[in-house]
């Protein structure tokens, strides 16, 4: 052994050099991929109780990376939702596009730190090009700036910083020197549909969830725009791109104009769908977006991106570097793009990569495929439910959602349950205008007719057996 190096390091060149913990690993990851479109959704029971595998103190000494890999693979790949495949619709997760997991590996062993671009230069282009390209898909104006963060709750964390620093600036109070003790007050208006996103990234920004002036909704979670209160400029609005249940839209073109008037602040939370404004059969649901000040949208919904791909927009540049800025001696500043005075973080991976592979990969015609396709299967699906006894579609299917009750809550619940316990397709609950709901959220590209028709049919077994239980009293 070289006498200048410590056995750990030793063990470390060899297995960086031999490459067999890497083949092995990709071996792991190629038998997944070739099993996780057809296996039950949801872990079986047998893989939950195997977690407990995992419990137990940290090892005293160092182990074999082998064995490492293949106690990960035999306990932990069994445990996992199936939520890349066709037939999970629980929350809002996407699947991923293949380009974009590939390029994620490739960015995995480059393990790169995106700070600064004379850390990254690579991490700095790519976070330049993509957001030429966001600008150019979505019909933004040109001084529209992007923050690549972990999703949409940092990238709506990152919008009201923005905010409430230009709001407070306008009233003669720096933020970031005097700080938020006896501030001028900063008006909050939104819809009663508002994300929790938003209500955490509200109160993270010390505005009190108590100041918020609250708007109706109309009967699919809309903001209604007769009710909005006058606006002023020292007022934040913040509206939506996908209701998270009904997935409706906010009237932006409106409101936003509404907003300019006045010189107020316009904050649009669009998660998973202000990507329909890529979409030529969808894009009149963002109407006026463009007109907005900030923008939150996630990679990783319904773009289908790896995970964590979260994407902060804003048109007002200054605000969003002051309200995020970051000094020091030892910060070497570059002509080209320093990524981190867009985001809260300093180091962070480059998530960038996976997202220009896909955005590469796919282009406008495919995006606009892909995430049309994930509507066309919800309307699918919306259409052969309302033909099965015992559910109802409560709203109108625009995007991806689909929201179902049954005749009581309490059967709701039980049918909720028992979609999730047959494993072919997992959904999540929800309350919606008073009532328990099941909601259906189709995110992931790889949802085909023949998945809808195989869930439609778990939801008819579903019901067949929760009445069963009722009839028998089991």
């Amino acid at each position: 052994m070289n006498k200048n190096i410590t056995p750990i390091q030793e063990k470390m060149f060899q297995e960086m050099e031999n490459k067999t913990i890497f083949e092995q690993a990709q071996n792991y990851s190629f038998q997944y991929l070739n099993e996780v479109f057809d296996r039950n959704i949801f872990p079986t029971e047998e893989a939950l109780l195997n977690l407990e595998q995992f419990n137990e103190d940290i090892p005293t000494e160092t182990g074999n990376a082998s064995k490492v890999l293949e106690f990960l693979n035999r306990f932990g790949a069994p445990a996992t939702m199936a939520q890349i495949g066709g037939r999970y619709y629980g929350f809002v997760n996407g699947s991923v596009v293949p380009t974009g997991l590939a390029a994620k590996l490739m960015a995995s062993f480059w393990d790169q730190n995106t700070a600064m671009n004379v850390i990254s230069p690579i991490a700095s282009k790519l976070e330049t090009v993509v957001e030429k390209w966001l600008r150019q898909l979505f019909g933004m104006p040109d001084n529209v700036v992007a923050g690549f963060v972990s999703g949409t709750s940092t990238a709506n964390l990152c919008g009201l910083a923005a905010a409430r620093y230009r709001l407070l600036k306008k009233q003669g109070w720096d933020i970031n020197e005097q700080g938020l003790f006896g501030a001028p007050k900063i008006r909050i208006v939104t819809g009663k549909h508002a994300h929790s996103s938003l209500m955490k990234a509200i109160s993270l920004m010390g505005f009190g969830k108590q100041n918020i002036e609250w708007v109706e909704v109309d009967d699919q979670g809309r903001i209604r725009p007769e009710l909005v209160p006058e606006l002023d400029e020292y007022t934040l609005l913040a509206l939506q791109a996908g209701n998270v249940n009904s997935g409706a839209f906010d009237p932006f073109e409106e409101l936003c104009e509404k907003a300019n008037k006045a010189g107020a602040w316009v904050h649009i939370d669009g998660a998973f769908g202000l990507w329909a404004g890529a979409v030529d059969r969808l894009k009149h649901l963002t109407k006026g977006m463009e007109k907005a000040t900030s923008w939150a949208v996630d990679g990783h919904k319904t773009l289908n991106t790896p995970y964590d791909s979260g994407i902060m927009m804003c048109a007002d540049e200054e605000a969003i570097v002051s309200a995020l800025h970051m000094t020091g001696g030892y910060i070497i500043l570059s002509k080209e793009r320093d990524p981190m005075f867009y985001t809260p973080e300093m180091s962070r991976r480059a998530r960038i990569i996976e997202l220009w592979a896909t955005m590469k990969y796919l282009g406008r015609e495919g995006i606009d495929q892909m995430v049309y396709g994930m509507h066309e299967r919800a309307v699918q699906f919306a259409e052969a439910l309302q033909e099965v006894e015992g559910y109802e579609v409560l709203n109108d299917i625009v995007f991806n959602q689909v929201l179902v009750k049954c005749e009581t809550d309490e059967l709701t619940e039980r049918a909720i349950q028992k979609i999730q316990d047959l494993r072919e397709c997992w959904v999540g609950g929800s309350t919606w205008m008073g009532r328990k709901v099941i909601r259906v959220s189709i995110c992931s590209w790889a949802t085909t007719v023949e998945d809808v028709k195989r869930s439609v049919e778990s939801f008819e077994q579903a019901m067949r057996e929760v009445k069963l239980g009722d009839l028998f009293g089991g």
